[in-house]
């Protein structure tokens, strides 16, 4: 069995060429396409890759008359070199930041509930002493958020490991559940029920998070979990603001977490269904990377966050 010393990268001659070929042969799963997109001849090309797996001894890419795709070994190397390649263009951004005299820039994930809460208030805080910070926010659900970290396009995120990841290269640092309601519009023939039932709401349309979303998999085994049949009409949107328009124009019911529906459904125009049982689904965290050292602008807003969390918790807020 061979072992790879911790400099095998200096014994094995790799430069940043075979970094950017590793990443231009998987997007074009093709010698002289990936050698065109470097601009380089197809023979370099192929010499490159091939002292690559010389010094390894092994193959990285299997080759068939189409081209050639990366196997198991050639995955490890395209995924690292991806996310290398990701950190050189982060790091070229930070330093024109501070050559600007701006504090850098931070890129963040994370789930719905904690945008509208934590996460807002900490950015405003932050850019009390640190107004020049460039602050890039993304919402979405877990398993697109976890694969952005490992590559380096994301600083932290505040969300979930999903199954499937291995808990290994994160550091995850527990915040709180997100609690789910159900909210309709404003005279839905449901919003003055007593006793509200899952059959009655089964009814009715819905705009729920796609399947395998967390949310989606809570609200599908509330029904399983009662015997009842899930709803028979239901748009798929991870967008909340496609969920409200839907529920403002029809009957149709959407869940979401508390926090957002307090924030973003106006008491005249909507309402949250007085559901007796209550929901939540499993506690989202702050993620970062275990190998990986935070900019100084991500260490400032990630130790505000905490901060906020350890508040919140001595106020039994969380």
């Amino acid at each position: 069995m061979r072992t790879l010393n911790d400099d095998w990268f200096l014994q094995a001659r790799l430069k940043l060429r075979h970094l950017q070929l590793f990443r231009a042969l998987d997007e074009h799963r093709n010698l002289h396409r990936a050698a065109a997109r470097l601009g380089i001849s197809q023979p370099a090309a192929s010499k490159l890759l091939s002292d690559v797996e010389a010094q390894l001894g092994v193959k990285l890419f299997d080759r068939h008359p189409r081209g050639l795709d990366p196997n198991w070994y050639g995955e490890v190397m395209v995924r690292h070199a991806q996310a290398m390649l990701s950190e050189l263009h982060n790091t070229g951004e930070e330093l024109n930041a501070l050559f600007e005299g701006n504090a850098g820039k931070v890129a963040i994930g994370t789930v719905m509930a904690p945008a509208v809460t934590l996460l807002a208030s900490a950015i405003e805080r932050v850019h009390r002493s640190h107004p020049r910070l460039k602050v890039s926010v993304e919402v979405d659900v877990s398993k697109r958020l976890v694969p952005r970290l490992l590559e380096g396009e994301l600083d932290f995120a505040i969300t979930r490991i999903p199954a499937g990841f291995s808990s290994e290269p994160f550091v995850f640092e527990e915040i709180g559940e997100e609690e789910i309601c159900f909210v309709c519009r404003e005279g839905h023939p449901l919003s003055g029920a007593e006793p509200l039932t899952l059959e009655a709401m089964a009814a009715y349309p819905w705009a729920l998070q796609p399947q395998g979303a967390l949310m989606r998999q809570r609200v599908d085994a509330l029904f399983l979990y009662h015997g009842v049949e899930p709803p028979a009409q239901v748009v798929d949107t991870t967008d909340i603001l496609v969920a409200l328009a839907l529920i403002d124009r029809s009957d149709t019911i959407t869940a979401t977490t508390r926090q957002v529906a307090e924030l973003l459904c106006a008491p005249t125009r909507f309402r949250i269904l007085p559901f007796s049982q209550r929901l939540s689904v499993q506690p989202f965290g702050l993620v970062s990377l275990r190998r990986r050292r935070p900019s100084p602008g991500a260490a400032t807003l990630m130790g505000m966050l905490r901060e906020l969390v350890a508040h919140q918790r001595q106020q039994g807020l969380l």
